[in-house]
């Protein structure tokens, strides 16, 4: 099921949580991932897969380095003939009420969230349209959805991806390259298992399958929307949140 084998993926952000997730499960399914992230946690996760015996090759980036990451699809399709799948999956937070919010704490978390996946997702297109197919997915957010208060621009960043897809869909929908979004809900992930017991068992009551979601949840759904079996789905949200968005 989902076989990406012969595929080549790029994943932001692959180093740990959810990256890391969905670049352990696509090359389980046989795709070559290019895992990118900072310094020496590219090698880490690249590391880990290769003595798996998986197919993986490390990328040192800072998505907000525009000038790199622009280069970065291309070298990738050069390298290896094609770049079938695009993951856009770096995120940050600067979590603050808007009356006490700093410019460069929007400005940072816009800059991650949502205009390195424009610049990255703009020089992916160009050898997914010569190749005549591609996949794009960004990694959105259930606060993209539904607003949370003190998080303003990490909502605008994950709202903006969703009509960035959308509308990038229909304009390379004709080339069978697809753009989708994954919104995941509540994620265990270090952060959440930082919290302590009783905001975790509050944060369970919002969701109605009662718990928070794994990162493998969210990889198998990005496996799902970059493999044959999606081929028809393109300018889709994909929410994985347990109910907690419907």
């Amino acid at each position: 099921m989902f076989d990406l084998t012969g595929k080549v993926a790029l994943v932001t952000s692959a180093s740990r949580g959810i990256g890391r997730a969905i670049a352990t499960r696509f090359a389980e399914q046989g795709a070559l991932v290019v895992a990118a992230a900072r310094a020496q946690n590219a090698d880490d996760i690249v590391q880990a897969l290769t003595g798996k015996g998986l197919r993986a090759e490390a990328l040192t980036l800072d998505v907000t380095d525009t000038k790199a990451l622009e280069q970065v699809p291309n070298a990738i399709a050069e390298k290896h003939g094609r770049l079938d799948i695009v993951v856009s999956n770096a995120g940050i937070t600067r979590d603050q009420l808007l009356m006490r919010m700093k410019r460069e704490d929007w400005d940072a978390v816009l800059a991650t969230n949502l205009t390195a996946t424009f610049v990255l997702a703009q020089a992916a297109m160009r050898p997914m349209l010569r190749q005549r197919g591609g996949r794009i997915i960004a990694v959105s957010s259930v606060v993209g959805q539904m607003g949370n208060a003190g998080q303003t621009n990490y909502a605008a960043s994950k709202a903006g991806l969703i009509g960035f897809a959308k509308s990038l869909a229909r304009e390379i929908a004709s080339r069978q390259v697809t753009v989708n979004v994954i919104a995941p809900g509540m994620i265990e992930t270090d952060m959440t298992r930082a919290i302590g017991e009783q905001a975790h068992a509050e944060l369970q009551k919002l969701i109605p399958l009662g718990r928070l979601g794994a990162a493998d949840d969210v990889a198998a759904a990005a496996c799902f929307l970059a493999s044959d079996e999606a081929a028809y789905i393109t300018g889709h949200v994909l929410g994985v949140n347990g109910g907690m968005y419907m």
